[in-house]
């Protein structure tokens, strides 16, 4: 017997915001993509929502963990998640209409929807399936084999031994079966994620090391189309043929903005149609306690931790007295209150509020700053040490001023801490390498399992070398990864709370900080405006609108 799940056809929740022109954004340079659709006119870019946006390196979700806009709107998945009436997280349909799971948990039979076409015209079949996933495991700058490695044959095919992922069997245009090599209870969930994201084999195929770069090259079956590309920001075109119907607005324009006072005076404008509190520090205030801005205030809560991470490959990160230190003098709650104005929660471990397995039992981690004084010097450091913490340069201004005062904390237990801004580029390259020594950065949930935290960053040596944690525990590495074939959810839930506490309480690999409560200002024109499952309000912009005056 199979089990067979069939939901209803999901039609992508909108998330987030904004409208007007993206002065001088010309077409991003390199040849055209092959298609056979129709050329399209000139959108009206005035009546584009408008946001603002970091500026990534690559929007090539195979290879980043942190730029999805493009992946959450110009591309799908096969299935999606979103909260139910009762307000738990499932698993939804998108380009899989339905699918069956075997007995045994092991083998997934999909089916693809009839028609779906990429917006070069291309049709959507079981091979472009097939060529993602082997990209995902082949791509030398891949960050999310994690996703697929679960696959039967995918160590093989990461090793270089074969060209054939063995668990993935075409079974014909539109239908296909995935073989584990053990039972997943959250390799559905995992097929949600940004990373999962389906591309047109032909066409990534021949665009090479543009995919992701070019526009003209970066092709996908979304509600958008990355249409422009420039150093001012990115504009994102209605997809009008997309599968799951146009999106209700005629575009995105993603500025390219970091400076808080300029981001503020083009809202007050009306040139930017949602403001983002969290960035402003002190001046959200006014947004907050002026009545005037009550009916425009959203509210959401995303499951996610800001956390700092310490190498244990280098000295005398090394040494778990240390980390101990470093997390007991840090008054957590003083950083909350000064960054962000308190609108967060405490964390203590790797699990936040809102994730599926959070413990809300899990002990303190003390703000003691005599101890970790007492901690220091029984571990021979009685005079302190010196320590770098690299910051880069996109990273908004709390975050900066916040590493500034960590660096203040450890000062006062004779730890000389200097804050290094670095090119986001290098950043991400010596992150990856497992070279930072100390850096801060906030993981959002992309699917609600706890498999999605801590298998992501201890799940095995190559992800805790990804992220610089270098954590050396293989034992530990080895229950992460067990415990992903644990069918039973609650024996699965405790086996992840006991790891949860042994890395971080025991071991002191990273410091969580918090979970953000984040507020946004809605411009007068928007419309539509709805955080998704993760407390998220940019994962897609299909629904929404903005009111236009009339001309």
């Amino acid at each position: 017997m199979r089990r067979k799940t069939n939901t209803p056809v999901y039609l992508l929740t909108a998330i987030f915001l904004i409208a007007s022109l993206l002065s001088g954004c010309n077409s991003a340079p390199g040849d055209s993509g092959k298609t056979d659709a129709p050329a399209s006119s000139e959108p009206d870019v005035s009546k584009f929502l408008v946001a603002v946006e970091e500026e990534p390196d690559t929007v090539d979700f195979q290879c980043t963990s942190i730029h999805y806009t493009v992946a959450q709107n110009v591309f799908d998945r096969l299935v999606e998640m979103e909260n139910n009436a009762h307000g738990s997280a499932v698993v939804l349909p998108s380009l899989a209409k339905e699918w069956e799971i075997s007995d045994d948990g092991m083998t997934y039979t999909f089916h693809l929807r009839e028609g779906v076409t990429f917006s070069n015209g291309s049709p959507l079949t079981a091979s472009d399936v097939l060529y993602t996933f082997t990209r995902l495991l082949t791509h030398p700058d891949s960050c999310n084999q994690d996703i697929v490695d679960v696959i039967a044959g995918a160590s093989k095919i990461e090793a270089g031994e074969t060209d054939k992922l063995e668990g993935f069997e075409v079974l014909g245009d539109l239908d296909f079966s995935i073989t584990l090599d053990q039972p997943f209870a959250a390799f559905l969930p995992c097929l949600s994620m940004p990373g999962a994201s389906i591309m047109d084999e032909e066409t990534t195929i021949e665009a090479g090391d543009r995919f992701g770069k070019t526009p003209e090259w970066t092709v996908g079956t979304g509600s958008f189309i990355l249409w422009k590309w420039n150093d001012e920001g990115m504009l994102l075109k209605a997809n009008k043929s997309c599968w799951n119907g146009a999106p209700k607005c005629e575009g995105v324009d993603l500025r390219f903005m970091s400076d808080a006072g300029e981001i503020e005076a083009l809202f007050e404008k009306g040139g930017l149609d949602i403001l983002d509190l969290d960035g402003l520090g002190s001046v959200a205030d006014k947004y907050l306690s002026d009545d005037s801005y009550k009916d425009r205030l959203f509210r959401a809560h995303p499951v996610g931790i800001t956390y700092i991470a310490l190498n244990e490959s280098i000295e005398p990160l090394d040494d778990v007295s240390v980390r101990k230190a470093l997390q007991m003098a840090l008054d957590r709650q003083a950083l909350l209150d000064s960054s962000l104005n308190g609108r967060g929660e405490l964390e203590q471990g790797i699990f936040p509020h809102g994730l599926s397995g959070y413990n809300e039992n899990l002990p303190e981690i003390p703000y003691d700053p005599d101890g970790a004084v007492a901690l220091l010097s029984e571990a021979g450091y009685e005079d302190g040490f010196e320590m770098t913490i690299s910051v880069k340069s996109t990273v908004s201004s709390w975050e900066k001023s916040m590493m500034e005062e960590v660096a203040s904390m450890w000062e006062k237990i004779g730890v000389t801490a200097k804050v290094e801004v670095i090119d986001e580029s290098e950043w991400m390259k010596m992150r990856k390498s497992g070279e930072i020594a100390c850096y801060e950065a906030t993981w959002t949930a992309d699917f609600n399992d706890p498999d999605n935290f801590i298998y992501t960053f201890f799940g095995n040596k190559d992800n805790t070398v990804n992220r610089s944690l270098c954590y050396p525990k293989e034992d530990i590495m080895k229950r992460v990864t067990d415990a992903r074939a644990i069918k039973d959810k609650d024996e699965r839930i405790k086996e992840y709370r006991d790891l949860e506490q042994t890395i971080i309480q025991d071991d002191a690999a990273w410091i969580p900080l918090f979970s953000r409560i984040r507020f946004y200002v809605k411009g007068e024109r928007l419309d539509g405006i709805k955080a998704s499952w993760n407390g998220s309000v940019k994962n897609n912009y299909r629904n929404m609108t903005i009111k236009l005056e009339d001309k």
